[in-house]
């Protein structure tokens, strides 16, 4: 009996985590279309859609620890739902830029609820069998990423602009409902409540900050251009907004392809510091090639690589976040590294807001490619000084086992 209610737990807890996203991303590649259909400006939009990250990152952590300190996790997955609810209908029943803000800013406090989300499912497994649920409840993540974003251009051709917001006021209310009969397995936290000290400790961890860094970049890249500024610029070279859906296909199935290629082939062949320098150098160059394509067929084929190379990127990132991190504290370096990552989600998008005003669209997309060159740059610098340093470390086990055999 416990394990058929285990089993249904974990399937409704799916369900939930799917609802939680899928309201989110149906509107995302029209948000931007739709702000400028209604008189806003670039450096508005950039503004709105950095709005999403700001949150994310001032909410985060909290939600982290207080979810730590109160030993509950289910409360904060309500309040998510509800934070999504409640996003989905202020878009819908405004046209004001302000409360536009409001709503995807809204948005991001939904989107920082994942912190209980990826606290909680793991409790539904056995200890040795974490990996695998961060594994399928992140394919729930892309799936309702793809399925969410691939058919938004469709529906607005079709019923209009508000028509991705009222399916997303439908599943965000269905899964706030389903929120409460999320089971909570009360025996399986363990984990004590983050201490300041340990935080601080994990902070100052040097390949912390280093993979941080590198992936606020990666966020400021896809939410600078598939999440932001694509769709835009896609309607500017001829695109329909229901052919937007093509795009999202031409994206996002080589960026989940990508994924499973990363840990199966490029990793083991070249390591992870030559992986990531060919993915982040492929992602630059690829974006860097955006407004020069004028044609559909090339733009649909330049998609597809940036989605590879950035769908390269992130997994990569996220295991080497905690890789050097002691066990007993990878769990606080995971809260600040996702804190840490949302500056991307922010800065990306406000950034590029202001260079696409002043310069026209084609500047963000610059922006995004340099950004990926400074990457980079980075990573070969950081590879190098660790190869230095294995070395040095040689030398010196070598002088030390010489010292003690020449006693």
């Amino acid at each position: 009996m416990g394990e058929l209610r285990f089993a249904r737990s974990k399937n409704l807890f799916i369900v939930v985590s799917f609802l939680l996203w899928f309201p989110q991303f149906m509107y995302v590649p029209i948000l931007s279309p739709y702000m400028e259909s209604i008189g806003a400006q670039y450096s508005f939009i950039g503004i709105v859609l950095s709005s999403y990250g700001i949150t994310q990152l001032l909410c985060r952590l909290p939600i982290g620890i207080f979810s730590d300190l109160l030993k509950l996790r289910k409360p904060f997955i309500i309040l998510g739902m509800l934070a999504s609810m409640t996003s989905c209908l202020i878009f819908l029943f405004t046209d004001s830029l302000g409360l536009i803000l409001a709503a995807r800013a809204l948005a991001g406090v939904s989107a920082a609820s994942w912190v209980a989300f990826t606290v909680l499912y793991p409790g539904y497994f056995a200890p040795n069998e974490v990996h695998r649920a961060m594994g399928s409840i992140s394919f729930i993540v892309v799936l309702a990423q793809f399925l969410g974003m691939a058919f938004s251009g469709y529906i607005v051709e079709t019923w209009g602009w508000k028509a991705s917001f009222w399916i997303g006021v439908l599943f965000s209310i269905l899964g706030a409902i389903l929120s409460i009969f999320v089971y909570e397995p009360k025996d399986k936290i363990t984990r004590e409540p983050v201490k300041l000290k340990e935080l601080v400790s994990v902070m100052k961890e040097p390949s912390l900050l280093k993979v941080a860094l590198l992936s606020i970049i990666a966020h400021s890249i896809i939410f600078l251009t598939m999440f932001g500024f694509t769709s835009n610029y896609a309607l500017q070279i001829g695109f329909k907004t229901s052919e937007l859906t093509f795009i999202v296909f031409a994206f996002m199935i080589p960026h989940a392809i990508a994924t499973l290629f990363m840990g199966k082939v490029l990793v083991p062949l070249l390591g992870e510091w030559r992986s990531l320098k060919w993915a982040f150098s492929m992602a630059a160059v690829i974006t860097l090639a955006i407004p020069l394509v004028q044609t559909k067929a090339l733009f649909l084929f330049v998609q597809a690589i940036s989605g590879f190379s950035l769908g390269l990127i992130f997994p990569l990132l996220l295991g080497m976040s905690i890789d050097k991190i002691s066990p007993e504290k990878r769990a606080t370096a995971m809260g600040a590294y996702q804190a840490l990552y949302a500056i991307g989600i922010f800065g990306g998008p406000f950034f590029a807001g202001f260079f696409n005003s002043l310069m026209g669209i084609q500047a963000g997309f610059y922006f995004a490619g340099v950004l990926g060159m400074i990457a980079t740059v980075l990573i070969i610098f950081w590879s190098r000084s660790e190869v230095r340093l294995k070395a040095l470390e040689s030398k010196a086990s070598e002088s030390d086992y010489r010292k003690e055999n020449s006693i």
